[in-house]
């Protein structure tokens, strides 16, 4: 038996994006303590997917928060990025076992959406010491840990999309 594409539901997994404005409504019926992390997650590499299975394992759920499109331009990455739109990496972002939930900011940091969140675990990669993440100050006020965790895997999107570049 064969099924037309326009036969298709969408796959199980787009049921975890939800725009901020959804979000306390999705987080009132996710299992705590949350776990909150944010990025580009513009090409999605080995340090990423270790980043975020390590990131599951400190809470009972993850919700990732993308930068919007034009946040990731204002972060100075480069006038083609990111690579991806935000809808692309969302997908890519949800259809990973590990993750929970899915949203988006599109302010330079997502700390009205941490407020409004309320992780009891706040977690970056490696690169950020702890007294620099954003929403730290915030997230210990209410009892809540920071966690920097260190890269496993020296990848970046930067260094992937500059190595495409040298071979083409």
């Amino acid at each position: 038996m064969t099924t037309s594409a326009a036969g298709l539901r969408p796959p199980d997994f787009e049921a975890k994006i939800c725009g901020p404005d959804q979000l306390p409504v999705r987080l009132a019926g996710i299992d705590r303590p949350l776990v909150f992390t944010n990025g580009c997650f513009d090409l999605l590499h080995r340090g990423h997917v270790t980043y975020l299975s390590q990131a599951k394992a400190l809470g009972r759920s993850l919700l990732v928060a993308l930068n919007t499109d034009e946040s990731v331009r204002r972060l100075g990455k480069g006038a083609d990025r990111p690579i991806n739109a935000l809808e692309d990496r969302m997908a890519v972002i949800a259809a990973l076992g590990c993750v929970d939930l899915v949203t988006w900011f599109d302010e330079d940091t997502p700390l009205s959406l941490i407020q409004r969140c309320r992780p009891e675990v706040l977690v970056k990669g490696g690169d950020w010491p702890l007294e620099r993440i954003v929403g730290a100050r915030e997230v210990r006020s209410w009892g809540g840990r920071i966690v920097s965790i260190p890269f496993q895997f020296d990848r970046s999107t930067t260094s992937v999309i500059e190595r495409i570049r040298r071979q083409g």
